[in-house]
C-alpha cells in the first residue's frame, strides 16, 4: 500500500463512516482549501455564448472557449453534463475542461518528448469569426505556453450533430512528431456532497470502447433511463487509449473516481510513463512536416438509450461488432462475432499471431459480417479489422481455459497453494484457506488492513468463499476433506460464535493489532501499524457488520447441498443440521447487524436460496420467520427511490439482492429501477475487460494490493450483478441486450483467473498497469456469483440465428443439439421454450431440442458421487419428463442413477 496517497486518508475515513445520506465529506478538502488562493484563470466573470443543436445546447466561456454547460435540449432543464455545480471552485489552473488538449511533441532530432496542456496555465484564447457550421472558434496557442505548433479550437453544428475540432499547424522549418494526443472529458461523475436521489437524478457514469476508429464513449444516467450521450470519432481521432487525468487537482474518492482523456495518439505515453506494459492498442504518433496542418475531431450525438446504442452507431456510419456470447472465449468453445458497417472489410488480422483463428460463415440476411473466433493461446488476443476507407477496428479477447478447468484450476489453488494449516497460529485461523499475494507467492498472515489477513469481510473471506462455492460447480472429495475442517474447526466458532449471547455473530476479523497483549515477536516491523485499518481486538471482533454473514451463510448451504445431495462426501453433521446454521445466520444478521442489514447485501441472494430450500424440505416456520424478516427489508427499499445504499455513499453490489427480494414479493417497480441502475454502470462492448463488468472504482484500497482509486476490471461486482441481470432475461428472453450483459457479467468471474488457478481482486485499468492486481482479495465474491448463477442460454436470435452462450451448438436440419460448457452442466435455458432446467445434483452432457415437434432430449453424466439425479423444471415451459417419472409439489425430479437420456415433451 503506497501511504503517501494524498488521498488515502479521506478514502479509509469514509469506509467507517455512516453514508447513506448526504455526500459531504469533501466539502473541506485540502485541495480545496489550497485553490481557494489561487487566481482564477477560467474566466467565468467574462461570460459565455449559449447554443442550440438539434439534441445538445451548450455553453462556451468567452474567455476560454471551453465548455460550461452540456445539456440536453428535450427532458430535464437542470442536467447537465458537465460537473456544473463545480465550476467556480475549478476555475484554477490545471483542472481540465470540455474543450482542452494535452499534447507531446518531439522535434526532429530531439530525444525527449515535451508536454503541453491548454489547462496547464491557462491565458485567454484568441478569438476567431464563427462561420455557417461553426459556432465559436479561437487559436488556443496562447494557452499552450511555448508549444511550437499553431492550434485552432472549433465548435460545430454539423448537421444538427455537435463537433469538437482541433486543427495542428507546424509553422517551422522542423518535422514535428506529434507522440502523444488527448482530448479531457470530464464529464460529470462527481458525486461529491449528494445523496443517492440527487446523485442518480444529476450524475453520470461514462464507460468507454477502446477501438480505434470504430471506439466510443458512452455516457449515461445513473438511474438509466433517458438517453445516452455518445462520443464518436469524426476526424483523424481513433480511441487508441483511455487515460486518466491525475493531473487534475479534483480530489478522487468513494464519491468521484476521476476524470479520463480520449487518446488519439499514446506513442510518447508508452515509451515514458507507461513504459514496459502491454496496451490495449499500439500505441502510434503522427508527423507534421513543415507549414502542415492535420485535424483531429470528436461528435456528440444521442443514443435514444442504452440499449439503442448500436442502433445510433450504424445510423452515424460507425464500425458495430457484437460478440455472442462475448469476448472471453474458453479453449474449448468458440464465440461468435457478427459485424455491420457501410465500408466492406478489407483484412482481419490476430495479434498475437496465432492467439486466435478466425473463420468466415455465411453473413446473415440483415447484411452482418458473420464469423467464428476460436481460442487457440491462453491470454490476451486482439482483432484488428481494417475496412476498405482505412477505417481500422480493433476488438479486445481474453481466451481461457475451458469453463470446467478454470473452476478446478482454481479450486486446486485454493485447497494447497492458498492453503494455511498452523498449529502455532495465535489468531485461530487455522486450518483455512487465507489470502494470498501472487507477486511475491506467499500468504498473508499481516497486513495492516486487519481483514485482509483476518478470514473475514470481503478481502479476508473471498478465499475461503471461492474454494467452499467451487463445490457446488465440482465437488472434489479432497478439497472438500480440507473445507471440513475450515468450516468445523475455524469458520464455525472462531469467525463465527457458536456460544453465548452472540452465538451466530460473524466477527470483523480473526487477525488484529494489539502488541500489548500479545508475546513479544508476533507483529512483523516492516509494516506501519499507526492506520485506523490496523484494528485492535474489540474492533475485529464485532459483529455488527451485516456484509460478513452472507459468506458464512453461503458456506453452510453449501455444506447442506453437499452432505444431502451427494454421496459419503460430508457425513461430520446431518444435512438439515448445515440449512439450520444457514438460517440461523440469516436471521442473526438481522439481529446482530441490523444498521447495515437494512441495506442490500454483497451475495444476498444466497438468503433466498436458503428459503427455497427451507420451504423445499417442509421447515415452514423457520421459511416464514426468514421470509417475515425479508420482506420488511423489501418494503423498506420499496419506499425509498433508489434502494441501493450501503457502508459506501454509492454502491454497485447491492442491487443483487435488493432486485431479487423485490421481485419475490412483486414490487415491480423496484426491480424496474433496479435493473436500469446496473444497466447504467454494466455495458456492453467489443473489449473483454469492459464488456459486463460493473462498475466499481475504490476496492484496490480495501481488497487490493495496488491502493488506488481506479476502474476496475471485473471486480466482483459483475458476476454478482449478473444474477439479477440473466434472472431478468429469463423473464424476458426477447431481450438479447440483457443476456449479453449478463452472460459477460457471469464470465467476468472467470476472465481474469491465472493459467495456475490464481484469482485476482481484479484487473487494473489504466495504462500504466494493464494487469491483474496482485493480492487475491475479495475476488471469491464475485465467484459465489459464477457458481450459483452460471448457466447455458440456447436462443434463436431473429438476425444472428441460432445461438448458445456457454454452449457448442450443431444445427442439423430440424434439431438443434447444444454440448453444455459450464463448469458444472446444471443450468440450461432454452429461450424459445421459456424452458429452464436445473439440476441440484448431476450433470447434463447435451440437450437436443427438435423445431417440429418441440421435444427436448437430455443426455445425463453419471457420477459415483450422486446417488440421485436431481432435475428441476420450471411449471411455466409447459415441459414434463415423458415415461414414469416421480416429481414433488416444486417440479423436482429425483432420476434413477442409471438414466442416461431423457425425454422432454411439452403438455400444454
Amino acid at each position: 500500500m503506497n501511504l503517501k496517497n494524498n488521498y488515502y486518508i479521506l478514502i479509509t475515513l469514509l469506509y467507517i463512516l455512516p453514508t447513506n445520506s448526504a455526500f459531504s465529506q469533501q466539502e473541506e478538502h485540502p485541495v480545496w482549501k489550497a485553490t481557494k488562493s489561487q487566481p482564477a484563470t477560467l474566466g467565468i466573470d467574462q461570460g459565455s455564448k449559449s447554443f442550440a443543436l438539434a439534441q445538445l445546447k451548450i455553453k462556451v466561456l468567452n474567455h476560454s472557449q471551453t465548455l460550461s454547460a452540456f445539456q440536453q435540449v428535450h427532458g430535464d432543464a437542470a442536467f447537465d453534463y458537465t460537473p456544473v455545480e463545480m465550476l467556480a471552485k475549478r476555475d484554477r489552473n490545471n483542472f481540465f475542461h470540455i474543450g482542452d488538449i494535452n499534447v507531446s511533441l518531439k522535434r526532429q532530432g530531439e530525444t525527449h518528448w515535451s508536454y503541453y496542456s491548454s489547462a496547464k496555465d491557462r491565458k485567454r484564447v484568441i478569438e476567431l469569426p464563427p462561420s455557417k457550421t461553426i459556432l465559436a472558434a479561437a487559436d488556443i496557442t496562447p494557452t499552450l505556453g511555448d508549444i511550437p505548433l499553431k492550434v485552432k479550437r472549433s465548435w460545430e453544428n454539423v448537421g444538427g450533430d455537435l463537433i469538437l475540432k482541433f486543427q495542428l499547424t507546424n509553422p517551422t522549418g522542423q518535422a514535428i512528431e506529434i507522440g502523444s494526443l488527448g482530448i479531457p472529458l470530464p464529464f460529470n461523475n462527481n458525486m461529491d456532497w449528494k445523496n443517492l436521489n440527487q446523485a442518480h437524478a444529476q450524475n453520470v457514469f461514462f464507460d468507454p470502447y477502446i477501438g480505434k476508429d470504430a471506439g466510443y464513449l458512452q455516457v449515461n444516467h445513473l438511474h438509466g433511463n433517458g438517453p445516452s450521450l455518445l462520443v464518436l470519432p469524426y476526424g483523424n481521432a481513433g480511441f487508441e487509449a483511455y487515460s486518466p487525468l491525475l493531473d487534475d487537482p479534483t480530489p478522487r474518492s468513494i464519491t468521484f473516481e476521476g476524470f479520463h482523456e480520449w487518446m488519439i495518439h499514446s506513442k510518447a505515453l508508452a515509451e515514458t510513463a507507461w513504459k514496459g506494459v502491454e496496451q490495449w492498442n499500439t500505441p502510434t504518433s503522427t508527423l507534421l512536416k513543415p507549414n502542415e496542418s492535420k485535424t483531429f475531431a470528436l461528435k456528440f450525438v444521442l443514443a435514444p438509450s442504452i440499449k439503442e446504442i448500436e442502433n445510433t452507431l450504424l445510423k452515424n456510419n460507425r464500425p458495430v461488432a457484437i460478440g455472442a456470447p462475448g469476448y472471453v472465449v474458453p479453449l474449448d468453445n468458440p464465440v461468435k462475432l457478427f459485424i455491420k458497417h457501410n465500408r466492406a472489410i478489407k483484412n482481419i488480422a490476430v495479434y498475437p499471431e496465432g492467439a486466435l483463428s478466425i473463420r468466415k460463415l455465411k453473413d446473415t440476411p440483415q447484411q452482418w459480417h458473420h464469423y467464428e473466433v476460436k481460442g487457440q493461446q491462453w491470454g490476451r488476443a486482439r482483432l484488428t479489422i481494417t475496412y476498405q476507407d482505412g477505417t481500422e477496428q480493433t476488438i479486445q479477447y481474453k481466451v481461457i481455459k475451458s469453463e470446467k478447468d478454470v473452476v478446478n484450476d482454481l479450486g486446486n489453488f485454493l485447497t494447497t497453494t492458498q492453503w494455511y494449516e498452523n498449529d502455532k497460529d495465535l489468531f485461530g485461523r487455522s486450518p483455512s484457506v487465507i489470502t494470498y499475494d501472487y507477486e511475491e507467492k506467499k500468504l498473508v498472515t499481516q497486513e495492516q488492513r486487519a481483514w485482509y489477513a483476518g478470514l473475514s469481510d470481503e478481502a479476508g473471506a473471498a478465499s475461503w468463499l471461492a474454494a467452499i462455492m467451487k463445490q457446488v460447480l465440482q465437488p472434489n472429495p479432497a478439497e472438500i476433506s480440507k473445507l471440513k475442517r475450515f468450516v468445523n474447526e475455524t469458520m464455525y466458532g472462531h469467525i463465527q460464535h457458536r456460544e453465548g449471547s452472540q452465538k451466530y455473530g460473524v466477527v470483523k476479523s480473526l487477525f488484529y493489532y494489539e502488541p500489548d497483549t500479545m508475546p513479544a515477536g508476533t507483529y512483523r516491523t516492516d509494516i506501519n501499524w499507526k492506520t485506523w485499518s490496523a484494528w485492535p481486538k474489540k474492533e475485529a471482533d464485532n459483529i455488527g457488520r451485516s456484509y460478513n454473514y452472507p459468506h458464512v451463510a453461503a458456506a453452510h448451504w453449501v455444506m447442506y447441498r453437499l452432505a444431502r445431495n451427494y454421496r459419503n462426501l460430508v457425513q461430520e453433521e446431518s444435512w438439515d443440521t448445515y440449512l439450520d446454521r444457514a438460517f440461523q445466520t440469516s436471521m442473526a444478521m438481522i439481529e446482530k447487524a441490523p444498521y447495515y442489514a437494512q441495506f442490500g447485501q454483497m451475495e444476498g441472494s444466497i438468503f433466498l436460496l436458503v428459503l427455497q430450500d427451507l420451504r423445499r424440505e417442509g421447515f415452514t416456520d423457520q421459511a416464514n420467520q426468514l421470509e417475515d424478516v425479508m420482506r420488511k427489508r423489501a418494503e423498506h427499499w420499496k419506499s425509498l427511490a433508489y434502494p441501493f445504499g450501503s457502508e459506501m455513499p454509492w454502491d454497485s453490489t447491492g442491487q443483487e439482492e435488493v432486485y431479487l427480494w423485490s421481485r419475490y414479493f412483486g414490487f415491480d417497480d423496484k426491480t424496474r429501477v433496479t435493473l436500469n441502475a446496473i444497466l447504467a454502470y454494466m455495458p456492453t462492448v467489443p473489449h473483454w475487460g469492459y464488456n459486463g463488468s460493473a462498475r466499481r472504482y475504490w476496492d484496490f484500497v480495501y481488497g487490493g494490493k495496488l491502493s488506488r482509486i481506479e476502474r476496475q476490471l471485473h471486480h466482483y461486482g459483475s458476476a454478482l450483478n449478473a444474477i439479477p441481470v440473466l434472472t431478468e432475461y429469463r423473464d424476458h428472453p426477447d431481450d438479447f441486450y440483457l443476456l449479453r450483459v449478463g452472460h459477460a457479467g457471469m464470465m467476468g468471474a472467470l476472465a481474469n483467473v491465472t493459467a495456475d488457478g490464481f484469482g485476482p481482486a481484479a484487473f487494473h485499468s489504466y495504462p500504466s498497469t494493464l494487469a491483474n492486481d496482485g493480492i487475491s482479495g475479495d475476488y471469491g465474491t464475485g465467484f459465489y456469483g459464477y457458481a450459483v448463477n452460471s448457466g447455458t442460454y440456447i436462443i434463436e436470435h431473429p438476425e444472428f440465428g441460432w445461438l448458445a452462450f456457454s454452449g457448442n451448438l450443431k444445427e442439423d436440419k430440424d434439431h438443434i443439439e447444444v454440448a453444455i460448457k459450464t463448469a458444472s452442466k446444471s443450468r440450461i435455458f432454452l429461450a424459445k421454450e421459456n424452458l429452464w432446467l436445473t439440476t441440484d445434483a448431476g450433470e447434463i452432457e447435451t440437450l437436443t431440442y427438435n423445431k417440429k415437434d418441440k421435444s427436448v432430449i437430455l443426455k445425463l453424466n453419471q457420477s459415483a458421487l450422486v446417488p440421485h439425479v436431481l432435475l428441476n423444471i420450471n411449471p411455466a415451459s409447459g415441459y414434463e419428463i415423458e415415461g414414469p417419472q416421480k416429481k414433488d409439489k416444486f417440479n423436482q425430479y429425483e432420476l434413477s442413477p442409471s438414466t442416461s437420456t431423457l425425454i422432454l415433451r411439452k403438455t400444454k
